[in-house]
């Protein structure tokens, strides 16, 4: 009987292909300063928060139902899917939020509101929400100086 070789053994080393090295740099003189147009610039994503679509508002809808009738991981998987369709949208974040609260994943619910309040934008009325779901979260959690700190900020709005 002769001795098995693998595979790998029996085939030649792969030769290796060096990456081609970029031309060095060339300093190019500084450009002049593009001319100030009157036009207002569009806003950036953190100053207006995205629209909730309506596929994932009809979702919404389905959750608060379901929420209502006490079945948690139904309503989770809507927002879930909510959340896959409008996923820069505070609204779904917080909706999150609450039915983790529901669920009493306290933790998690916290992260959501979180993500919220980092999409809310310039939405004063958003922000405001956000930020007393995130006290009443932290006061459950026994945080009660960061309980005291989000119903500030929101105080602020």
């Amino acid at each position: 009987m002769c001795p098995r070789t693998p595979l790998l053994a029996q085939r030649p080393p792969r030769k290796r292909r060096s990456l081609p090295t970029p031309p060095p740099e060339r300093h190019a003189p500084p450009a002049a300063p593009a001319p100030q147009r009157d036009a207002p610039a569009s806003p950036r994503y953190q100053d207006a928060a995205e629209r909730l679509s309506p596929a994932a508002a009809g979702l919404i809808r389905e959750a608060d139902a379901l929420l209502a009738r006490g079945e948690v991981r139904g309503a989770i998987n809507r927002l879930e899917r909510a959340q896959r369709i409008s996923p820069r949208s505070s609204e779904v974040y917080f909706k999150l939020s609450q039915a983790y609260v529901a669920q009493n994943n306290l933790g998690a619910a916290e992260q959501f509101t979180l993500k919220g309040l980092s999409l809310t934008g310039s939405n004063v009325r958003l922000q405001r929400a956000g930020w007393s779901l995130l006290a009443d979260i932290r006061r459950a959690r026994g945080n009660l100086a960061g309980a005291d700190q989000a119903e500030a900020r929101a105080a602020a709005l």
